[in-house]
């Protein structure tokens, strides 16, 4: 299995429009930066993205415009479906799904002239549907008032966790599924002293890592008030083989 960042910045990615702080500077003179957050996964020639961000033409022109054969929203916030329609006139619309049947009716409402798959209440994704891949969608994490859902994505030997967009109080059907991950993926929108209601600073989103016994893990969704040398970041373009 072979996981790429597209993109981990927050919805206003890095560098914000406008701003002069030290991290926006660095990232305006050096031309690295943050774009919105979105994985792709490739196993056996299947490639799934999760989330379609604002930026997605970017981030499929940076990994050499390959053909994606599904999608899979975490949940229905403009920086995690946006891009959706990037693919106008590229390639056929990759089907859609989303992790609560209520993500499915959403997006169908957002993008109604677009092929769905229909909505699912099963937990377990069948692996033959996504080549190979088998995911699971844990309890919903608390991303208050979306509804949010953590993932877990096996190949039959690796195990990959992602939570999305949450704050630490994860309910505990979701820690049990993303138990001792071979990588994990937290959201880490600000640094230590900040506090968000929706979701988890640096330092919380490392104790979640080390609470879930996570083998290796990476933090995304940064804002610009991340610094570009924390350990543990996610940079874009990063690539796992697993």
């Amino acid at each position: 299995m072979k996981i790429t960042l597209l993109g981990t910045g927050d919805t206003t990615g890095t560098p914000l429009v406008g701003c002069t702080c030290p991290v926006c500077s660095e990232a305006a003179t050096s031309g690295r930066g943050r774009l919105r957050t979105s994985l792709l996964v490739e196993h056996d020639g299947f490639k799934l993205l999760i989330d379609t961000s604002p930026d997605l033409r970017q981030q499929l022109l940076r990994v050499g415009a390959p053909h994606i054969d599904a999608v899979l929203w975490t949940h229905g916030h403009y920086d995690h479906f946006a891009g959706f329609n990037d693919f106008y006139r590229v390639q056929k619309y990759p089907p859609g799904y989303g992790a609560p049947p209520e993500v499915v009716a959403y997006m169908q409402e957002q993008f109604h002239f677009i092929r769905f798959a229909p909505p699912t209440r099963r937990n377990r994704m069948s692996r033959s549907r996504w080549g190979g891949l088998r995911i699971t969608l844990g309890g919903a994490v608390n991303h208050p008032p979306a509804p949010t859902y953590g993932l877990l994505i096996e190949d039959g030997d690796t195990r990959i966790g992602y939570t999305a967009d949450t704050n630490p109080d994860i309910p505990q059907r979701t820690k049990n599924l993303l138990d001792g991950c071979d990588l994990f993926f937290a959201d880490a929108l600000f640094p230590d002293g900040i506090m968000h209601p929706k979701h988890m600073n640096y330092s919380e989103a490392i104790a979640l890592a080390g609470e879930l016994h996570a083998k290796d893990f990476r933090l995304v969704h940064l804002s610009h008030k991340i610094g570009w040398d924390a350990p543990h970041i996610g940079y874009d373009g990063d690539t796992f083989v697993l």
